[in-house]
């Protein structure tokens, strides 16, 4: 009897496990498509006009550009606090809202790259992250130990994109695109198999999971456009 106790145990587990990334995924799809949208209509006239200034054939971002670029960095801190609270409407409103704001922020990348490029960037990206994901998911290995290596990895190429704006090197933007790219591989993993152990701290709460299934979407769903964007500046044909 306590066999099969522990065993329904174990199903009933795996089925709430399935179910709380199928809302991560879902609210990634959802995220990335209005993303994607918001994208194509800021490259689409009034807002192109509004958002972008072009001066000796140099694209540049107009003052409303600049706040719809600052915009998405605070909404960040907002799902989070919302998360935290366990206000759900206030975070699904800040979530939705956020990736929006990220792909009209994104559109420029049309005026840059080829679109059969982005395309298959983009597909690369979600074959990469789907692989990834799963690894995450399944590994029995805690990748609790890589976090703070990865941490440190992010700084490190925040910093030196910062410092590259100034010396604007063409080697140490390569570099950063190529440690970019294997830190947000990893990142997406270690994420991963991060959401997988918090969900079993939450498991029978389900206020709890509902918001630990936002902050888990917007964790991965940064994973994912900041690994496309690292991809695009190798694989991308420029217009």
């Amino acid at each position: 009897m306590n066999t099969n106790y522990s065993q329904m145990r174990i199903v009933e587990r795996d089925d709430g496990l399935r179910a709380f990334f199928g809302k991560i995924y879902n609210y990634m799809a959802g995220s990335l498509v209005l993303s994607g949208f918001a994208a194509y209509l800021s490259i689409q006239e009034p807002l192109k006009s509004l958002l972008y200034v072009t001066k000796n054939n140099m694209i540049t971002l107009a003052p409303l550009g600049w706040i719809v670029a600052i915009a998405p960095f605070i909404l960040i801190f907002m799902i989070q606090n919302a998360v935290n609270k366990l206000n759900t409407t206030k975070a699904n409103v800040y979530f939705w809202s956020f990736s929006a704001l990220m792909g009209l922020s994104m559109g420029s990348i049309f005026m840059v790259y080829t679109t059969a490029s982005i395309m298959q960037t983009f597909l690369i990206t979600a074959g990469s992250f789907l692989a990834l994901s799963v690894y995450g998911s399944t590994t029995k290995r805690d990748l609790s130990q890589f976090g703070s290596f990865l941490f440190m990895g992010l700084i490190g190429i925040i910093l030196a994109s910062v410092v590259n704006i100034f010396i604007a090197s063409s080697m140490v933007s390569f570099c950063i695109s190529v440690i970019g790219v294997f830190l947000f591989a990893g990142l997406i993993a270690y994420d991963t198999n991060r959401l997988k152990t918090m969900f079993y701290t939450v498991e029978g709460h389900a206020e709890m999971q509902k918001s630990l299934a936002i902050s888990g979407a917007l964790s991965l769903y940064l994973n994912f456009i900041n690994l496309f964007q690292f991809l695009l500046s190798f694989l991308g044909n420029r217009e």
